[in-house]
């Protein structure tokens, strides 16, 4: 078995879109998952060379280097944490990240600082404010069950970095993209 690391797969549709590549290819699949394929077989560097080629047009790209498949993993259990799974237990994220990558926190912590240019800490927030975004479009839920979802500890402290982030309060977002968006009847 051999495993690949692809950057920037960040939700299911990237997974059926790199499986697309990889069935054109011909080439057999064990499991895939976010920034990770397993395949039966290694590639031959032909064959990683195809692969790539058909990868970067889509946006994304086998990564080689260690230091950047770490940072990559870092990034997904980040985004399953935000966007994939029901926050029900206070999750504690350099615990969470240490196990899921089986390295000490701090080493983690300060690769993806001088990769990235920006903290563990800050990315995480910066995907919670994304998710924040979204569920305020849908408009499905209150500002109260947007903050309890995400797990912060009131709405307050939600509205209050939301607006450091965006520069903008929820509410106020939320009237914004309430009038960019025209009804099915009126396109």
């Amino acid at each position: 078995m051999n495993t690949l690391f692809i950057k920037n797969m960040v939700c299911n549709r990237c997974i059926m879109v790199v499986q697309n590549e990889l069935d054109k290819l011909g080439l057999d699949v064990k499991n895939i998952r976010l920034g990770e394929v397993i395949l039966d077989k290694a590639l031959t560097t032909e064959e990683k060379k195809k692969l790539n080629e058909a990868l970067q047009p889509l946006g994304f790209e086998i990564i080689d280097h260690k230091k950047s498949r770490i940072i990559e993993k870092i990034k997904n259990v980040i985004i399953e944490l935000v966007h994939y799974q029901d926050n029900d237990a206070k999750t504690n994220l350099s615990d969470l990240i240490s196990n899921k990558l089986n390295h000490d926190y701090n080493y983690l912590s300060n690769l993806f600082s001088e990769v990235e240019g920006t903290t563990i800490e800050k990315y995480f927030i910066a995907q919670k404010i994304e998710k924040v975004k979204e569920l305020l479009v849908y408009n499905e839920l209150s500002l109260s069950e947007i903050a309890f979802q995400l797990n912060y500890s009131s709405v307050a402290y939600l509205s209050n970095q939301f607006k450091k982030v965006t520069g903008l309060s929820p509410s106020h977002f939320r009237q914004i993209r309430a009038v960019k968006r025209k009804s099915l009847d009126e396109v």
